[in-house]
């Protein structure tokens, strides 16, 4: 759960300085128009900071991190959002400095499609786990009551 508290503060720290180097780049620029750049601060709050609390607590819950498939997730979802999160600034840099060609357009399109595919299959890796995780914890729970209902009858009737 820590581990997960610690990535969440990270995104908010990166989310922040985003925040301020959008704020200060465009002011510098003396730019006025929408950019990538003010996408950037939003992003890393909502996919990082607030994707990552929530998992702390599902996995408080859960115990999601002795799961197999937290590994995987934990990878692609951090390199999605990071290779997203750089393409945004790239573009933002570009839209603030005078565009760029149409080649690298394509280029920082591409790539932060990458990105985006890597995000979802995070995404849905980390709702097959809680899905596995919840199933594997309710076979658990039942397994548990019934041995403690046989148990309670066997104790009933010792005592007759």
């Amino acid at each position: 759960m820590k581990r997960h508290i610690l990535f969440a503060l990270v995104y908010a720290a990166l989310a922040m300085a985003c925040g301020v180097f959008y704020r200060e780049f465009t002011k510098g620029y003396g730019f006025t128009g929408d950019t990538a750049l003010g996408k950037v601060h939003t992003h890393l709050f909502l996919l990082g900071m607030v994707v990552f609390l929530l998992f702390a607590l599902f996995d408080a819950k859960l115990d999601l991190q002795k799961h197999r498939l937290y590994l995987p997730f934990m990878i692609v979802y951090n390199a999605g959002v990071g290779v997203m999160s750089v393409m945004l600034i790239v573009r933002g840099v570009f839209d603030v400095t005078g565009g760029m060609s149409a080649g690298a357009d394509g280029a920082v399109s591409g790539v932060a499609g990458l990105g985006h595919i890597l995000v979802a299959a995070g995404i849905i890796l980390f709702f097959v786990m809680l899905l596995l995780s919840l199933r594997t914890k309710k076979k658990g729970t039942d397994a548990a009551e019934t041995a403690g209902c046989a148990q309670g009858e066997t104790e009933n009737k010792e005592s007759e």
